[in-house]
């Protein structure tokens, strides 16, 4: 009797969101019993597969421990579904490198001032920043009656302003953040635009 075949896992992909990162994939399906599954890592300057903290575990997702914080590292991924004895073949990820694949959002805003002819406005960053990150924020900001003309600014600051506005006026302003890394840069989603009205003078 020919031994019973598992499926591997399908859909198998690192999601990676302000540089927090887990690998998922679809689940198994079986008549009786429960599927697990088994996550193993490598990086790409060893090539020697460790396990990670998902080892026989139900669920369809892996969230990266501490150790593959890196995010300059190259890291290889590879999953496998185990019934009982029975195992799938491993499914691996091509490389992943935090710095270049992860999706930046976009910054909260904290607060916005408003006076006749600025909005003062404050963001938390969307991550805490590391040693050697060069994070800037772009402005786009428009008056909402004439939104087909936008205007761009950059800044390295969380507490900035938008000048030389008119009195007595809606401006709206998206904002996105910009990682400058040793590989080059990665730009953000932008926020949800915001609309403020300045005051009289």
């Amino acid at each position: 009797d020919s031994s019973p075949h598992l499926l591997a896992p399908k859909d198998v992909m690192v999601y990676s969101f302000n540089f927090r990162s887990s690998l998922r994939w679809s689940p198994v399906k079986v008549d009786g019993g429960l599927v697990l599954y088994t996550v193993h890592f490598k990086t790409g300057g060893y090539n020697h597969w460790d396990e990670i903290n998902c080892t026989r575990i139900p669920q369809t997702e892996c969230t990266f421990p501490w150790s593959l914080k890196e995010r300059r590292w190259t890291f290889f991924l590879r999953v496998r579904a185990e019934l009982g004895q029975v195992t799938s073949d491993w499914v691996e990820t091509g490389p992943f490198v935090a710095e270049q694949d992860t999706i930046i959002g976009p910054p909260k805003v904290n607060s916005v001032i408003e006076s006749s002819d600025s909005l003062l406005i404050s963001i938390t960053p969307p991550f805490p920043s590391e040693v050697g990150d060069y994070l800037q924020f772009h402005v786009s900001y428009w008056e909402n009656a004439t939104s087909a003309t936008k205007k761009e600014m950059k800044t390295g600051n969380t507490l900035f302003k938008i000048s030389n506005l008119k009195e007595l006026t809606l401006y709206c302003f998206g904002i996105q953040a910009e990682l400058t890394h040793s590989h080059g840069q990665l730009l953000g989603l932008q926020s949800v635009p915001e609309c403020y009205s300045t005051t009289i003078s």
